[in-house]
């Protein structure tokens, strides 16, 4: 009895220790750094314009409980007035998008420096958030931020597969009514797309064609790729095996080679530390029930 007792306790080991660490895995991928984006110069305005500035990152995290876009204002008592926005990925849960803003407005400025910029952006994997000083210059809808392309190719056929996919986006985010977000997959390729909270269906529609014929010029064959433009962005990722359940879950916005083999040497580590010392407590264990076998006798 004592014996199953034991046994019992490894199995309980293993499913804390599953859960626990494959949590902290998703995690890692979901606050990831993807890029920033720093203005040039700073502004005057000194500890009033940073207090406006952490009231701007205030007002931010606060809604992104309930939110998963926001926008805001606010004027420094000096005058100066700055806008912000946030978005979380649209397969978040609350508390996650919640905990990628309270993770990601420090980063404004530990990323540009101690000096105040007139406008930052950060991007990570599962949400983006920006200030920026009125006035600050505006870039087209379609305008390219960030782009990343596989090191590897998708083999033959794969480009057909890929137009598919994305082609499914389209349709997707057009019967969504308006939810801006999408995925979906095609035979081996999943695909994913996401535009700013409040784009109309149409022009949510247009960003995403446009990023579409960007990701096709700027990656070409690559098995994976992720475009950001300034209103919205795709992503896509060939899995030669199969799409895995949950490819989205933590994965990011279509992390492609970077986010996928690193999420997969991730989840290899988890499983093998796990492995590992469930086999250090199986063989205590059973050392320990040898022992106890001789001392009865």
């Amino acid at each position: 009895m004592e014996f199953s007792h034991q046994w019992l306790l490894i199995i309980i080991i293993f499913m804390y220790g599953f859960r626990a660490l494959t949590s902290i895995a998703m995690a890692v991928d979901l606050y990831s750094l993807v890029y920033k984006g720093c203005a040039n110069g700073t502004i005057g305005g000194g500890s009033t314009a940073q207090q406006a500035i952490a009231a701007v990152a205030t007002a931010l995290i606060a809604q992104s409980t309930t939110s998963k876009f926001y926008k805001t204002t606010t004027t420094s008592t000096a005058g100066q007035a700055f806008s912000g926005r946030f978005q979380c990925r649209g397969d978040l849960s609350p508390s996650d998008c919640s905990t990628c803003v309270s993770k990601l407005t420090p980063m404004w400025g530990s990323l540009c420096g101690s000096s105040i910029v007139a406008a930052a952006r950060v991007q990570l994997t599962g949400c983006y958030a920006l200030y920026e000083i009125a006035g600050f210059p505006q870039v087209a809808a379609t305008e390219l931020l960030f782009k990343t392309c596989g090191s590897t190719g998708g083999g033959t056929g794969f480009e057909e597969k890929r137009s598919t996919a994305l082609s499914s986006l389209q349709s997707g985010l057009s019967a969504s009514g308006g939810a801006g977000f999408y995925a979906t997959s095609y035979e081996s390729v999943y695909a994913m797309a996401q535009c700013e909270g409040d784009l109309s269906p149409a022009d949510c529609g247009s960003c995403v064609t446009a990023a579409m014929e960007k990701v096709e010029v700027e990656c070409g064959g690559a098995a994976s790729g992720q475009v950001y433009l300034n209103k919205c962005y795709i992503s896509y990722s060939y899995y030669p095996d199969g799409v895995p359940r949950g490819a989205g879950a933590g994965a990011g916005a279509g992390e492609g080679d970077l986010g996928g083999k690193e999420r997969g040497k991730t989840v290899a580590i988890v499983v093998g530390g796990i492995a590992g010392f469930g086999f250090l407590v199986t063989c205590l264990l059973f050392a320990r029930s040898l022992r106890k076998g001789k001392d009865d006798h």
